[in-house]
C-alpha cells in the first residue's frame, strides 16, 4: 500500500511545482477516486476537515511552512512505491484537476458531503481536527457527484 507522501511525490513528478493547498486537495481526490474504483483506500493516512478543506496531517507535517513545493521536495520517488493501478488513479485525478487552483479545489471540497459532514456544527473558519470518514468518502463519491470532473 502506498503512503500519502508517495502520492504527493508522484503528483509533483507530474506537475513540477504546486501550492501546498493544491497538493493536499489532489491527494484527497486521489484517495477518493482510488477508493471508488478499487473499493480500498490508496493509502492509510487520514484527512482532517480543516477550514480550507481536507488536509492529511502526515503530509502537512512534511511541508509545513511552505506555500509552494516542487518535484523532489519529498526526496526521490522510490521505484516501487506505487503500483500500476495507483499510478493510473493518480494520473486520472491530475489530468482532471491540473488546471484548477488550490483555492478552487478548496471551494469544491466545501460543497461536498465528506468535508461538510465532518465540519457539521463548526463555524466556517473554526479550526478542526475532525477526521473525514473513509466510509463517507466512498459513499459520497460513488454517486459520481455533478460538478466534480474526477467522477464525471
Amino acid at each position: 500500500m502506498a503512503h500519502v507522501v508517495d502520492v504527493a511525490a508522484y503528483i509533483l513528478e507530474c506537475l513540477g511545482s504546486v501550492s501546498t493547498m493544491k497538493l493536499q486537495k489532489l491527494t484527497f481526490y486521489s484517495q477518493a477516486y482510488y477508493l471508488v474504483e478499487h473499493g480500498t483506500p490508496l493509502f492509510p493516512e487520514e484527512f482532517e476537515a480543516w477550514a480550507n478543506g481536507p488536509v492529511a496531517p502526515d503530509l502537512f507535517k512534511r511541508h509545513k511552512g511552505e506555500f509552494v513545493v516542487s518535484r523532489g521536495f519529498f526526496g526521490p520517488l522510490l521505484e516501487h512505491a506505487l503500483t500500476e493501478y495507483e499510478y493510473a488513479a493518480i494520473d486520472h485525478v491530475v489530468g482532471c484537476l491540473k488546471n484548477w487552483t488550490g483555492a478552487s479545489l478548496s471551494e469544491l471540497t466545501h460543497s461536498e458531503a465528506p468535508w461538510l459532514n465532518a465540519r457539521s456544527g463548526l463555524a466556517p473558519n473554526a479550526r478542526s481536527k475532525r477526521p473525514i470518514a473513509i466510509g463517507c468518502m466512498k459513499a459520497y463519491y460513488e454517486t459520481r457527484p455533478a460538478g466534480n470532473p474526477v467522477f464525471a
